[in-house]
């Protein structure tokens, strides 16, 4: 089984490729603030889009969900914005 990496090795790795925080979200269709903060170690990554990221930066084994009902692709309206709500 392939060794997980931590936080700081995740950092590290893209360090190491060149790549920016922004840029890697931007590759994989997520959002920035959500990579930031799975690297700080603010976010859990149990379901959803957090735990893909850290499946995608190999901080987490297991498989991308794509459920549509459970995954809301990056730049998608939430919820408030469909019912007209401001956030």
């Amino acid at each position: 089984m392939k060794q997980l990496r931590t936080p700081a090795q995740a950092r590290a790795w893209l360090d190491f490729q060149g790549i920016s925080i922004a840029q890697w979200a931007r590759e994989h269709q997520v959002h920035h603030s959500l990579v930031r903060e799975i690297l700080a170690g603010r976010k859990k990554c149990l379901r959803g889009m957090s735990h893909n990221i850290a499946v995608l930066l190999g901080m987490k084994a297991g498989v991308i969900t794509t459920r549509p009902g459970r995954v809301r692709p990056a730049g998608a309206p939430g919820e408030a914005a469909q019912q007209g709500v401001a956030a």
